[in-house]
C-alpha cells in the first residue's frame, strides 16, 4: 500500500450516517441525521466527498466501514454498499468495530493512556458492550471481546481501576451495578460512532493486514436470532 493512504469510510450502525474520506493526513466528513434515509443519502455523500477532494473512486487505496454491533438495518446497508464498491473496485475492506470507533472519540481528552468501558442501548433490556484501552495518540485497543450482555450483568477485570465511560447504555445507570458506576471517572454518554474515527483507525488495521476481501464483508450483529431474521 502506498504511504499516503486513501480511504473511504461508511458508517449507519447508529441513528445517523456518517461517511469520511481519508487522504494521507487529511480526513474529510459528512453526516446525515435524517432517520431511515441511509439508503438515499449515502451515495451523494460519497460523490460529494470525492468531489471536495478532487478524488474519484478509482484513486482509492481501501474502504471501511462500522461493522457493528448497532442498528441491524444500518448495518446491511452499510455492509452492502462497502461491498458492491469493493467487489467493482477490486479494493480490500477494513471492519471496524463500532464500539472501537466510539472508544476512539475520547483520545483528545487524554493526557496518558486509559481504560474506556463503552455501552450502547441495544434495546429488548440489553446493552451492547466492550473494554478498550486509548492513548492520547489514538491508538484503541480492545482489553474484552465486544459482547451483548444484561446491565445488571456489566462487570470490570479486577485490574482495571477507574475507568471512563462512553455510550448511551450508561444512561440505564439504575441497572448498572454499583460496583461498575464506582469505577467511572467521567461518563460521556452521547458520543456515538462516526465515519472519521472508522477512517483513522482502519488505516492503521489496514497496514497491519486486518482487511477482508470484497467476498467476506460481513456485519456483526451479536444477536444472533435477530440476525437470523433481519437476513431471511
Amino acid at each position: 500500500m502506498p504511504a499516503m493512504t486513501r480511504l473511504l469510510a461508511v458508517d449507519t450502525s447508529a441513528g445517523r450516517g456518517s461517511v469520511a474520506l481519508l487522504d494521507g493526513g487529511s480526513v474529510l466528513t459528512d453526516y446525515s441525521d435524517e432517520p431511515r434515509s441511509h439508503t438515499r443519502r449515502l451515495e451523494p455523500m460519497v460523490n460529494g466527498l470525492l468531489a471536495q477532494s478532487g478524488l474519484r473512486l478509482g484513486d482509492l487505496d481501501a474502504l471501511a466501514f462500522g461493522a457493528g454491533p448497532g442498528s441491524f438495518t444500518g448495518l446491511r446497508v452499510t455492509a452492502g454498499l462497502v461491498q458492491g464498491l469493493a467487489f467493482g473496485l477490486q479494493l480490500p475492506v477494513v471492519p471496524v468495530s463500532s464500539l472501537r470507533a466510539m472508544a476512539h472519540a475520547v483520545h483528545g481528552r487524554l493526557d496518558a493512556p486509559a481504560e474506556v468501558a463503552v455501552a450502547r442501548d441495544a434495546r429488548m433490556g440489553e446493552l451492547y458492550w466492550g473494554l478498550y484501552r486509548v492513548t492520547p495518540e489514538a491508538a484503541v485497543e480492545p482489553l474484552l471481546p465486544d459482547s451483548l450482555v444484561s446491565p445488571a450483568a456489566l462487570s470490570l477485570p479486577e485490574t482495571t481501576s477507574v475507568c471512563l465511560g462512553v455510550g448511551d447504555g450508561w444512561l440505564l445507570r439504575e441497572a448498572i451495578p454499583d460496583p461498575v458506576l464506582a469505577r467511572m471517572e467521567t461518563i460521556m454518554p452521547d458520543v456515538m460512532p462516526e465515519a472519521g474515527a472508522i477512517a483513522c483507525l482502519a488505516e492503521t488495521l489496514l497496514h497491519q493486514g486486518e482487511w477482508v476481501g470484497a467476498e467476506a464483508v460481513q456485519p456483526v450483529y451479536l444477536r444472533d436470532d435477530v440476525a437470523w431474521q433481519t437476513s431471511a
